[in-house]
């Protein structure tokens, strides 16, 4: 059994978390939601890092959560969302499989949440008070996202590997913003990127 005192979630919360733990490997043989790699450790390296990245939010409002894929951080958000109803959660994916994944997740799981199978690009302006995307695109490309789809004043939370501070530097070229580095509780040489006041140079 998992520690729930490390999540600092309700018991209910948890539950939900490892139904959806559930979820994901039932449908992961059939829709590459995870890597095979990572599989055996999704608590750790998709659940807790999703969980802590729904923690550095702040406010109300709109989130929205790009490129969603296999629900992470979109779902793991919506679950945590429940014990106390902050946002109005959508998730957006391309991908039809993926899509049918999430809206099944958000159906059993009782959750509060809207699926778009529309491509980032090409749907109009979400207005996100959060913007969330987990392994999605570089920041460069993150930012142009973020400049359609996110509010002047609305925080951005991108999760990013080791390679961050590079993705940083080369970001700055096109583009000025806000930064507060986190580092993840997962991965030491990984950090959260909380953003704001986004503008292009």
């Amino acid at each position: 059994m998992r520690e729930l005192s490390k999540l600092d979630v309700s018991r209910e919360t948890f539950e939900k978390l490892e139904a959806f733990a559930e979820l994901v490997r039932k449908w992961n043989p059939r829709i590459n939601l995870v890597s095979k790699s990572s599989l055996g450790d999704l608590w750790t390296r998709h659940i807790v890092d999703s969980v802590q990245v729904f923690k550095l939010s702040e406010g109300s409002g709109v989130w929205v959560d790009l490129g969603s894929g296999g629900g992470f951080p979109g779902i793991v958000v919506s679950i945590l969302n429940q014990e106390e109803r902050h946002f109005d959660v959508t998730l957006v994916e391309s991908d039809q499989r993926k899509c049918a994944f999430l809206r099944t997740a958000i159906r059993e799981l009782k959750l509060e949440a809207s699926v778009k199978n529309e491509r980032i690009e090409e749907i109009k302006s979400l207005n996100a008070d959060v913007l969330s995307a987990r392994a999605l695109a570089d920041l460069t490309k993150l930012l142009g996202f973020a400049e359609l789809h996110l509010k002047p004043e609305g925080t951005a939370l991108f999760p990013k590997g080791q390679s961050w501070q590079r993705e940083d530097a080369e970001a700055r070229l096109g583009w000025t913003y806000g930064l507060e580095s986190v580092p993840s509780q997962t991965n030491p040489e990984a950090a959260i990127l909380k953003i704001k006041d986004i503008a292009r140079v």
